[in-house]
């Protein structure tokens, strides 16, 4: 007998790293011009970004390892996140992936990975977030319903 889980079978932050190598290969081949990046406002944000990044991903991530879920996306989950972070967004991991992501193209200074954002989110939103949500809902029924009632799927 299997046991039930989202059937996300590639790691989420190998997907942002992905994407984030591909828009290195682009600048590569066809370089937009980076000079914004060279600037105090762009380097501050970027650095603001990567903080930020810290702030969601940190209590996320401790939340998780507190009450013993798992954070392979092919292993069932042992309990349904619905406070702290969680009643905010109910994908602070993944928005603090993006962050991260979008405060990197800053300091790296490559208009690509801003560029493939909304790529990234296409994925990260259809292959990822998707699944996970039907499996919550098969997992922890009306619980997980009210909480996405209440919670908004990224901010």
């Amino acid at each position: 007998m299997t046991k039930d889980h989202p059937g996300v079978y590639l790691p989420p932050p190998l997907i942002y790293a992905a994407i984030f190598l591909i828009s290195v290969f682009l600048q590569k081949r066809l370089p937009l011009d980076h000079a914004f990046f060279n600037t105090t406002v762009a380097r501050l944000t970027g650095y603001f970004l990567v903080a930020l990044n810290f702030l969601l991903a940190l209590p996320a991530l401790t939340k998780f390892f507190l009450s013993k879920n798992t954070l392979v996306t092919v292993k069932p989950a042992r309990s349904l996140q619905t406070n702290g972070i969680y009643s905010m967004t109910r994908n602070p991991m993944y928005l603090g992936l993006v962050v991260l992501y979008t405060g990197l193209a800053f300091l790296v200074g490559n208009w690509w990975t801003i560029l493939l954002i909304p790529l990234l989110l296409l994925i990260v939103q259809g292959y990822i977030i998707r699944r996970e949500e039907k499996y919550l809902s098969r997992t922890f029924g009306n619980a997980y319903l009210e909480y996405k009632k209440r919670v908004r799927r990224w901010i």
